[in-house]
């Protein structure tokens, strides 16, 4: 776990958290933070050389990681904040302002876009993935990741999450690619690795819940968290997750690549 000085150092550099994206740094979020790094890990190897957009690029540390295999990486996210903070943090990546819905690049002029964990905010979501055909070369690249619906919000068509419009089932996410006029190269499913399944043996047959029975009702940065479920959370790696096409219903989140036809 962290020395109290080097967390605090981390929270000054921090993207204020809203609850609609994660950020690094911050225990109390590593369990998210490396969920999702998990998945730009397993995806990083098709942006290997590419000219790649990240269409909602959040706090930045993925458009960091992709900058690490990428030729060029524009980084675009619609709020100004947000911008200001991935160009500062994350030297040498080109960072943008713009919405989503009218991406501010040339036609057919992107190898790749990478959406990680944002189509789920969007409410034209066939509309972002025609824009996505649009600046994509012919046989480039989009590669998306999105909470799993069945997981996520198993008992409800609407999202608990109050930032999310509209979750996706694996089906619905195929359907949805193929109708952009995408072939689906890869759909695969994030699954606990062993190191975070002993943890949900450990409190009780999930460490999810453990987490919201401490935040649920609390405001934002004033719960109050158990010391060992704390150092659980903090010391979890991207490497204690799984990416794989087994049993992709029962993922927590879906992972996919598809192809511009």
């Amino acid at each position: 776990m962290s020395t109290p000085s080097a967390e605090a150092s981390a929270r000054a550099d921090a993207l204020h958290l809203t609850g609609e994206r994660t950020v690094p740094g911050i225990p109390e979020e590593n369990y998210w933070f490396r969920r999702h790094e998990a998945a730009y890990v397993a995806l990083l190897p098709y942006c290997t050389g590419a000219t790649v957009l990240e269409a909602g690029c959040g706090e930045g540390y993925g458009a960091g990681l992709i900058a690490r295999r990428a030729e060029r990486v524009l980084a675009l996210d619609y709020d100004q904040p947000t911008t200001v903070h991935v160009a500062a943090r994350y030297p040498g990546i080109a960072v943008a302002r713009g919405n989503l819905a009218y991406l501010p690049v040339a036609t057919a002029s992107i190898d790749v876009v990478a959406n990680f964990q944002v189509i789920e905010h969007l409410w034209d979501q066939g509309g972002f993935l025609a824009e996505c055909r649009r600046v994509l070369r012919p046989g480039g690249r989009l590669i998306v990741t999105t909470p799993n619906r069945l997981t996520f919000t198993p008992d409800s068509d609407t999202p608990l999450n109050p930032y999310h419009t509209r979750e996706l089932a694996p089906s619905e996410l195929d359907e949805l690619l193929r109708e952009a006029d995408f072939d689906v190269e890869l759909l695969h499913g994030l699954h606990h690795g062993p190191g975070v399944r002993a943890l949900d043996e450990r409190y009780g047959g999930s460490i999810i819940d453990a987490q919201l029975d401490v935040v649920m009702g609390q405001l934002p940065g004033q719960a109050v968290w158990p010391e060992p479920l704390l150092g659980d959370i903090a010391a979890i790696r991207a490497e204690d997750f799984a990416v794989h096409g087994d049993d992709l219903d029962a993922s927590l989140d879906l992972v996919a690549v598809a192809v511009a036809r």
